[in-house]
């Protein structure tokens, strides 16, 4: 782990949230079935993290973006990445999360995850942005720690004697 700034400003994301950082910033957030993707500039050492929960909704005429969607959730990236007088295809990016972890009432496991996966991979895509690293799937919980200062992600995986930390590196 590289040394954190002396003066670190930690942003914890709950469900829908997202935050687009300097180079001073740590954001960190806890996943299930939801999604985290990073954007990381790594000339300028900015970046942001945004957790979504559903791939997309039908949002009403002037509705203001709304994080929870992955659609929203990424047009708020480029808001940003726009604003910072950057382009999308500059940043690298990392995905996490979409683990199985919800059922339907017959007992089936619900999809929600991997459509989570699939469309946050078609939206890297499409902004010709580089998938660095990801890890996704499961059916466990996953706790990041992204480190806009480096780039790096931290990943702890918390469920029992199993718990471990690493680096996704990329």
């Amino acid at each position: 782990m590289s040394a954190a700034p002396s003066e670190l400003h930690e942003v914890f994301l709950n469900p829908g949230e997202f935050h687009f950082g300097e180079s001073n910033t740590r954001i960190s957030t806890l996943l299930g079935s939801c999604v985290s993707i990073t954007l990381w500039h790594p000339r300028k050492r900015i970046g942001g993290m945004c957790h979504y929960m559903l791939t997309e909704r039908k949002r009403p005429p002037n509705a203001a973006l709304d994080g929870r969607f992955g659609s929203e959730a990424f047009e708020l990236f480029l808001q940003h990445v726009a604003a910072a007088g950057t382009r999308p295809g500059e940043y690298q990016a990392k995905l996490f999360g979409g683990a199985n972890m919800l059922t339907g009432p017959t007992g089936k496991q619900m999809d929600i995850g991997p459509r989570n996966v699939a469309l946050g991979r078609q939206l890297l895509a499409a902004n010709h942005i580089a998938l660095m690293v990801e890890h996704v799937g499961g059916s466990g919980r996953r706790k990041l720690h992204f480190d806009v200062w480096s780039g790096d992600v931290w990943l702890a995986f918390p469920q029992g004697a199993d718990a471990e930390i690493r680096n996704a590196h990329g």
